[in-house]
């Protein structure tokens, strides 16, 4: 696989992701890897960490700390982009998460943080995709797990 060198901004996220605030938790995509899903297929994606949070009002407010459910949540949409920047109708699909591997918290991460997130595709089966995602503050490892993904058509009704 090939890396591209052109990232993707907000606006070309909302018109792969279907997630909008406060869910939509990618800010950039850096890099990703042309051509279609496949093994070995990479996406590098970026998340800045406000105060300003929704989140935040209710986890820790005293000691604001990111909830580790969002940090899955933020690498499996970066691996979400990687999934639709090959669809030719990315609108028409949905990505339902369906499991969760191998997930690890290893540091705390505070507002201020940025966070970048790499997910590699392991194995792509059908309408199954399994990635392995790694989040990092620094350098330093924060969080990582293996996800399964469904894609599915969208009802006309979703859209």
């Amino acid at each position: 696989m090939t890396e591209q060198s052109t990232a993707r901004n907000i606006l070309e996220i909302l018109r792969l992701l279907p997630h909008r605030y406060p869910f939509l938790l990618v800010d950039r995509i850096l890099s990703m890897s042309e051509g279609p899903m496949a093994a070995g297929s990479k996406v590098t994606g970026l998340k800045n960490v406000s105060v300003n949070e929704p989140f935040f009002q209710g986890h820790f407010p005293e000691n604001p700390v990111m909830p580790g459910v969002l940090l899955l949540e933020c690498m499996a949409q970066v691996a979400g982009c990687l999934f639709f920047a090959g669809e030719a109708e990315p609108e028409k699909k949905l990505m339902y998460l369906s499991g969760v591997d191998k997930a690890r918290f290893r540091r705390p991460v505070f507002p201020g943080d940025q966070i970048v997130v790499v997910a590699e595709i392991l194995q792509v089966r059908s309408n199954l995709v399994r990635v392995k995602a790694e989040a990092r503050v620094d350098g330093a490892l924060c969080a990582e797990g293996e996800f399964i993904s469904s894609l599915v058509k969208r009802s006309p009704a979703a859209r």
